[in-house]
Protein backbone atom coordinates (compact mmCIF):
# COMPACT_ATOMS: atom_id res chain seq x y z
CA UNK A 1 0.00 0.00 0.00
CA UNK A 2 2.83 2.36 0.91
CA UNK A 3 4.50 1.67 -2.42
CA UNK A 4 1.26 2.43 -4.28
CA UNK A 5 0.83 5.67 -2.28
CA UNK A 6 4.37 6.81 -3.06
CA UNK A 7 3.98 6.08 -6.77
CA UNK A 8 0.59 7.86 -7.14
CA UNK A 9 1.21 10.82 -4.83
CA UNK A 10 3.37 12.74 -7.33
CA UNK A 11 0.77 12.18 -10.06
CA UNK A 12 -2.11 13.44 -7.88
CA UNK A 13 -0.03 16.32 -6.60
CA UNK A 14 0.89 17.28 -10.15
CA UNK A 15 -2.72 17.03 -11.30
CA UNK A 16 -3.84 19.13 -8.33
CA UNK A 17 -1.30 21.84 -9.16
CA UNK A 18 -2.39 21.85 -12.81
CA UNK A 19 -6.07 22.17 -11.83
CA UNK A 20 -5.23 24.93 -9.35
CA UNK A 21 -3.29 26.76 -12.06
CA UNK A 22 -6.17 26.49 -14.52
CA UNK A 23 -8.68 27.72 -11.94
CA UNK A 24 -6.44 30.61 -10.96
CA UNK A 25 -5.72 31.68 -14.54
CA UNK A 26 -9.41 31.38 -15.50
CA UNK A 27 -10.31 33.59 -12.55
CA UNK A 28 -7.68 36.09 -13.68
CA UNK A 29 -9.04 35.99 -17.23
CA UNK A 30 -12.57 36.57 -15.95
CA UNK A 31 -11.37 39.58 -13.94
CA UNK A 32 -9.50 40.86 -17.00
CA UNK A 33 -12.58 40.42 -19.21
CA UNK A 34 -14.77 42.16 -16.64
CA UNK A 35 -12.27 45.00 -16.38
CA UNK A 36 -11.98 45.31 -20.17
CA UNK A 37 -15.77 45.68 -20.28
CA UNK A 38 -15.85 48.23 -17.43
CA UNK A 39 -13.16 50.54 -18.83
CA UNK A 40 -15.16 51.76 -21.87
CA UNK A 41 -18.10 52.44 -19.53
CA UNK A 42 -15.86 54.53 -17.24
CA UNK A 43 -14.58 56.48 -20.26
CA UNK A 44 -18.15 57.12 -21.40
CA UNK A 45 -18.96 58.35 -17.88
CA UNK A 46 -15.98 60.71 -18.08
CA UNK A 47 -17.22 61.99 -21.45
CA UNK A 48 -20.71 62.52 -20.03
CA UNK A 49 -19.30 64.41 -17.02
CA UNK A 50 -17.30 66.68 -19.36
CA UNK A 51 -20.32 67.30 -21.59
CA UNK A 52 -22.57 68.17 -18.65
CA UNK A 53 -19.66 70.03 -17.01
CA UNK A 54 -20.16 68.01 -13.81
CA UNK A 55 -16.89 68.46 -11.91
CA UNK A 56 -17.98 66.19 -9.04
CA UNK A 57 -18.93 63.30 -11.32
CA UNK A 58 -15.66 63.62 -13.25
CA UNK A 59 -13.49 63.81 -10.12
CA UNK A 60 -15.24 60.78 -8.57
CA UNK A 61 -14.01 58.62 -11.45
CA UNK A 62 -10.44 59.14 -10.19
CA UNK A 63 -8.55 57.33 -7.45
CA UNK A 64 -7.99 59.53 -4.38
CA UNK A 65 -4.52 60.45 -5.61
CA UNK A 66 -5.36 60.24 -9.34
CA UNK A 67 -3.72 62.56 -11.83
CA UNK A 68 -5.11 64.64 -14.71
CA UNK A 69 -2.58 65.94 -17.24
CA UNK A 70 -3.30 68.15 -20.25
CA UNK A 71 -0.87 70.24 -22.31
CA UNK A 72 0.15 73.01 -19.92
CA UNK A 73 -1.55 71.62 -16.80
CA UNK A 74 -1.25 68.89 -14.19
CA UNK A 75 -3.58 68.28 -11.22
CA UNK A 76 -3.31 65.51 -8.67
CA UNK A 77 -5.98 64.34 -6.25
CA UNK A 78 -9.75 64.49 -6.55
CA UNK A 79 -10.02 67.90 -4.87
CA UNK A 80 -7.58 69.54 -7.32
CA UNK A 81 -9.21 67.85 -10.30
CA UNK A 82 -12.68 68.93 -9.13
CA UNK A 83 -11.40 72.49 -8.61
CA UNK A 84 -9.90 72.68 -12.11
CA UNK A 85 -12.97 71.23 -13.81
CA UNK A 86 -15.16 73.70 -11.86
CA UNK A 87 -12.96 76.53 -13.12
CA UNK A 88 -13.39 75.19 -16.65
CA UNK A 89 -17.20 75.04 -16.32
CA UNK A 90 -17.27 78.73 -15.41
CA UNK A 91 -15.43 79.64 -18.61
CA UNK A 92 -16.81 77.22 -21.23
CA UNK A 93 -20.20 75.87 -22.34
CA UNK A 94 -21.80 73.77 -25.08
CA UNK A 95 -19.32 70.93 -24.72
CA UNK A 96 -19.68 68.22 -27.33
CA UNK A 97 -17.54 65.06 -27.40
CA UNK A 98 -17.63 62.32 -30.02
CA UNK A 99 -15.72 59.19 -29.02
CA UNK A 100 -13.99 57.88 -32.14
CA UNK A 101 -12.31 54.85 -30.58
CA UNK A 102 -11.28 53.10 -27.38
CA UNK A 103 -8.53 50.48 -27.19
CA UNK A 104 -8.16 48.62 -23.90
CA UNK A 105 -5.04 46.71 -22.93
CA UNK A 106 -5.02 45.41 -19.38
CA UNK A 107 -5.30 48.36 -16.98
CA UNK A 108 -4.78 50.99 -19.67
CA UNK A 109 -6.90 52.50 -22.42
CA UNK A 110 -6.16 54.69 -25.41
CA UNK A 111 -9.04 56.95 -26.36
CA UNK A 112 -9.54 59.07 -29.44
CA UNK A 113 -12.27 61.65 -29.37
CA UNK A 114 -13.31 64.85 -31.11
CA UNK A 115 -13.93 67.68 -28.67
CA UNK A 116 -15.74 71.01 -29.02
CA UNK A 117 -16.65 73.77 -26.57
CA UNK A 118 -17.63 77.43 -26.60
CA UNK A 119 -15.72 80.07 -24.66
CA UNK A 120 -18.34 82.03 -22.72
CA UNK A 121 -16.46 85.35 -22.73
CA UNK A 122 -15.97 85.49 -26.50
CA UNK A 123 -18.50 83.06 -27.95
CA UNK A 124 -15.62 81.43 -29.87
CA UNK A 125 -16.08 77.75 -30.69
CA UNK A 126 -13.00 75.60 -30.04
CA UNK A 127 -12.42 72.25 -31.72
CA UNK A 128 -9.75 69.62 -31.15
CA UNK A 129 -8.99 66.02 -31.92
CA UNK A 130 -7.81 64.46 -28.71
CA UNK A 131 -5.83 61.33 -27.87
CA UNK A 132 -5.97 60.27 -24.24
CA UNK A 133 -4.07 57.59 -22.36
CA UNK A 134 -5.89 56.46 -19.22
CA UNK A 135 -4.52 54.18 -16.49
CA UNK A 136 -6.89 52.34 -14.14
CA UNK A 137 -6.60 50.52 -10.83
CA UNK A 138 -9.52 48.90 -9.01
CA UNK A 139 -12.12 50.60 -11.19
CA UNK A 140 -10.72 54.12 -10.74
CA UNK A 141 -8.62 56.35 -12.97
CA UNK A 142 -5.08 56.74 -11.66
CA UNK A 143 -3.76 58.81 -14.56
CA UNK A 144 -5.49 60.63 -17.43
CA UNK A 145 -3.07 62.13 -19.97
CA UNK A 146 -4.37 64.13 -22.96
CA UNK A 147 -2.58 64.95 -26.20
CA UNK A 148 -4.76 67.22 -28.30
CA UNK A 149 -4.46 68.69 -31.77
CA UNK A 150 -6.08 72.06 -32.36
CA UNK A 151 -4.22 72.84 -35.61
CA UNK A 152 -5.13 70.10 -38.09
CA UNK A 153 -8.33 70.95 -40.00
CA UNK A 154 -11.27 68.80 -38.95
CA UNK A 155 -12.48 66.28 -41.51
CA UNK A 156 -16.24 65.99 -41.03
CA UNK A 157 -16.73 63.17 -43.53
Amino acid sequence: MEKLWKSTLPKWLGLGLILFGIAFSTSGMANSDRQNNEIPTLIEQARDAWMTRDADAFAQLFALNGELIVPGGRWQGRAKIREEISRFTQQYSQVQIDIRGIIVDGNQAAVEWHYEDTEKATGKRHRADDAIIVDFREGKITRWREYFDTKTPVNNS
